[in-house]
């Protein structure tokens, strides 16, 4: 059963193609500090666009709760 799955992954060039060797992704991995460091005041900037950016639109829906429910029903189809 496993001298059938092996050559069959050896037939598929597919397979083959998706493997990518190590040395490709360790490029991306830096083990150096940061050459810039972040502030107190640009982290907390950036944290309050981020909470603003989530809470917003779920502000927004919950202030036009009550006209939504106000909507008729589409017709069933």
């Amino acid at each position: 059963m496993f001298a059938v799955l092996s050559r069959a992954m050896q037939a598929n060039p597919l397979v083959h193609s998706r493997m990518v060797p190590l040395h490709q992704k360790r490029s991306q991995i830096y083990s150096k500090p940061p050459k810039h460091k972040i502030g107190a005041g640009q982290s907390f900037f950036i944290m309050s666009v981020f909470a603003v950016a989530l809470l917003v639109p779920a502000g927004w829906i919950m202030h036009h709760l009550p006209e939504y429910r106000q909507r008729p029903r589409p017709p069933p189809k």
